[in-house]
């Protein structure tokens, strides 16, 4: 939706680094969360993106030795937590 609000955190952990990217957009439903991180998967119409971004990323961020996990549920929103070690 338009005019929408993406809030970005960044804070260090006794055991992490944290970034938290959360929005209050319309949420997705449980079987899209399941399935976010999967190479492909995508919930956009055909020539409209190809379901790349969020597997890349949760490559890179398992390569580091961290995680990424996603909440979200129809009209509350999506929260993205990446935690990294410390170096």
């Amino acid at each position: 939706r338009a005019g929408g609000t993406v809030t970005v955190t960044l804070a260090a952990r006794a055991d992490a680094i944290e970034l938290v990217v959360a929005d209050d957009g319309p949420g997705m439903a449980p079987e899209v969360v399941a399935r976010v991180f999967e190479p492909f998967f995508t919930t956009k119409p055909p020539g409209h993106g190809v379901g790349l971004g969020l597997a890349v990323a949760h490559g890179v961020v398992t390569a580091h030795g961290g995680t990424i996990d996603v909440d979200s549920a129809p009209g509350r929103g999506a929260r993205f937590t990446v935690r990294l070690p410390p170096r």
